[in-house]
């Protein structure tokens, strides 16, 4: 279990400090940004690396809507779920604390958004409440079906990180302009802490959606895999 944790920490870590730091450092770097397509490619590939280094340690979840999804399909223990979330919120926090301090040695710089997930008047394409809930409830139940179906034991085996990783830069792609994209309460919280204000106003959208998209997914899985 200590080992399970102590992964789940790094693999958060890499998450965000991966696809947080793309966003914030590297997205609108002068004539060279990186831009949407960039952030969400290095979204998946965080996925993808971590889950291929310690997902053979702890699952590779990284995220509680991902743990919370596995559990109601069966296929994670409820009773590891809170330690889980917990050393996954803290990692996500300790990575948005490195993020500030890296990106704070720069010369004027200021915080903005500092990658956080918003609607309404922070969503960066100006999406309403309704479409952000809608587009982070569907994203993370298709999410956990990538998920739950590639690591089945039908699938090839050795691919699922690469179906995993390729499936967030997906989701990041159609989604940064609505909500910045978070499926991931855990990414959500270690940014919002650092921005303050608006940010922790709207991060329970953060928690809510994705974590009933997680359970939608699960219960979807679970009637696909069922034996007729």
């Amino acid at each position: 279990m200590q080992k399970s944790l102590i992964a789940e920490f790094l693999g958060t870590f890499w998450l965000v400090f991966g696809g947080c730091g793309s966003a914030v450092l590297a997205a609108a770097f002068p004539e060279l940004g990186i831009g949407f397509t960039g952030v969400s490619l290095a979204f998946g590939l965080t996925v993808l690396t971590m889950a291929y280094a310690v997902g053979g340690i702890s699952g590779g979840h990284f995220n509680p809507a991902v743990s919370i999804g596995l559990a109601v399909a069966g296929r994670f223990p409820v009773g590891r779920l809170i330690p889980y979330i917990v050393v996954q919120v803290i990692g996500a926090i300790a990575a948005a604390a490195l993020l500030y301090l890296v990106a704070s040695g720069k010369a004027g710089f200021e915080l903005g958004g500092f990658a956080s997930n918003g609607y309404g008047e922070h969503s960066p394409g100006g999406y309403s409440l309704i479409s952000a809930l809608v587009i982070e409830v569907v994203l993370t139940l298709f999410f956990l079906i990538v998920i739950l179906g590639s690591t089945h034991g039908r699938a090839p085996a050795g691919f699922a990180p690469l179906a995993i990783g390729l499936a967030l830069t997906l989701i990041h792609l159609i989604s940064i302009p609505v909500t910045n994209t978070s499926v991931n309460p855990a990414r959500s919280t270690g940014q919002a802490l650092f921005v303050g204000g608006w940010a922790l106003q709207q991060l329970w959208l953060f928690w809510l959606a994705p974590i009933v998209g997680g359970a939608l997914g699960g219960l979807v899985w679970k009637l696909l895999d069922k034996d007729d």
